[in-house]
């Protein structure tokens, strides 16, 4: 079918789906038709492939390539109307040399929080834009500090998203921007210690993502309109602190702070990694639906969250695989001690084994006598370290738990195909109260196949 023959709208929104604005450029040239409908489309999505970015370095290539920036502003000049800019880098390249770029060269073409690039363009695009998306080549900004932040403040005051990558940010001179409600800055380093100008510029976010941020020294987040927040600290800050008091959905990432607080009353759903916290100062919640937990210290960790009584879904997980095994002083009936009301448990290969171990054991058999009557669903990893004390400990839970009525459980991918399917038959026989559904997993991935249903 000829696009020209398409109702104009038609062809706009087409135009407008397009992943790629080089695809928009090509277009231009097709038809006078789709040239003329092109400048009415509204965003710009530009990134800079592996393959571009390989040519443009070498020798024999680098004259025949246009230069990163100058596309993009050729693209952006054509358009009548900018509400969504996102222009970067694809995934990961792979091995950049950090010789492709120095302090005094002049590859600079995927630095793109450079100031003077961006107050070329973006003056002209600020009323209507809404969304900013820039993602730097690290090989490029990590040599230069960029004031864009400044910038973008002073000249886009109806932004509503900002996300940043890849850069080395400062907020000197930034300034208020009372309507952006999105912002995420990943691998970034920042010069903002404490938090302080985040919170001041920033005070009707209600998403906010900070992925790899460096640079802070003791960060509070105090934002009262926050909703959903992303936060991978992966090394530095030994004080963490966190007040939101509409939050309620955290994902939060650390190594070994000395002083973790979550002040969040509202909050619904938490992830959390600890590697290991000296003083975890936690608020009550009220509201805490779904609790995700990952640390080597689970035992002392769970012990910590007094206020379990909300929980309906508990996630219980660990890095790797001999991360737990041995360490956890955590019997699985202290579950529900501490989550009375859970309705749906899920465990990691690492703490089924070490909840067995204990259950073998015997050393930390908890004499509980009423278990949770809401408790329905159980999701397991199995490390299968020992097949009869499994089943014996399967068979167990499904006794205890009277409520219980279907059980997910995931068989290591490596275990012999008929002892895994003696296993299933003779759990199958002795846990007949319970559906059972059947899976197996692989250490290394995420990935998890259901193969039986019972």
């Amino acid at each position: 079918m000829d696009m020209d023959n398409l109702p104009p709208p038609l062809i706009l929104e087409i135009l407008s789906r397009l992943a790629d604005s080089t695809d928009l450029a090509r277009c231009r040239v097709a038809s006078k038709t789709l040239n003329a409908l092109s400048r009415d489309v509204r965003s710009i999505n530009l990134y800079c492939s592996s393959d571009r970015y390989t040519k443009s370095r070498s020798p024999e290539t680098r004259d025949s390539i246009t230069p990163f920036k100058r596309i993009f502003n050729k693209l952006i000049s054509e358009l009548s109307i900018v509400e969504a800019v996102s222009i970067g880098v694809d995934k990961p390249f792979g091995k950049v040399s950090y010789g492709d770029a120095t302090p005094f060269g002049i590859a600079n073409d995927l630095y793109l929080t450079d100031v003077n690039f961006v107050a070329h363009w973006l003056p002209k695009v600020n009323q209507n834009l809404r969304a900013l998306s820039i993602s730097d080549l690290w090989v490029q900004s990590r040599w230069q500090r960029s004031n864009v932040l400044a910038l973008i403040s002073s000249y886009c005051p109806h932004l509503l998203e900002l996300e940043i990558k890849n850069s080395w940010l400062s907020v000197d001179g930034l300034l208020l921007m009372p309507k952006l409600t999105t912002l995420t800055l990943e691998f970034i380093t920042l010069y903002d210690e404490n938090l302080d100008k985040v919170n001041q510029c920033f005070p009707y976010l209600q998403v906010l993502n900070l992925i790899g941020v460096e640079g802070l020294k003791e960060p509070k987040i105090h934002l009262e309109h926050l909703k959903h927040c992303h936060w991978t600290v992966s090394s530095g800050p030994r004080y963490l602190t966190i007040v939101a008091p509409k939050l309620v959905q955290l994902n939060l990432r650390c190594v070994k702070p000395k002083m973790l607080v979550i002040d969040t009353p509202s909050l619904s759903y938490l992830h959390l990694t600890l590697q290991g916290a000296r003083s975890l100062k936690v608020q009550e919640f009220h509201n805490l639906d779904t609790l995700h937990l990952v640390s080597p210290d689970l035992g002392n960790l769970l012990c910590s969250f007094q206020f379990g009584r909300t929980v309906n879904n508990l996630v219980l997980g660990a890095k790797n695989r001999t991360e737990l095994l041995g360490q956890i002083t955590f019997c699985f009936e202290m579950l529900f001690v501490e989550f009375p009301n859970v309705k749906s448990i899920t465990v990691a290969p690492q703490v089924w084994a070490a909840f067995q171990w204990n259950f073998s054991v015997g050393d930390l058999e908890l004499e509980v006598r009423t278990y949770p009557k809401g408790l329905k669903e159980i999701t397991a990893y199995l490390m299968m370290l020992n097949v009869d004390m499994t089943l014996k400990f399967i068979s167990h839970i499904v006794n205890s738990c009277t409520s219980l009525c279907d059980m997910a459980l995931f068989i290591p991918r490596g275990l012999r195909s008929n002892d895994a399917s003696d296993f299933i038959t003779k759990c199958t026989a002795q846990c007949s109260k319970v559906r059972l559904r059947w899976g197996t997993w692989k250490e290394g991935t995420k990935d998890a196949w259901i193969i039986d249903g019972v």
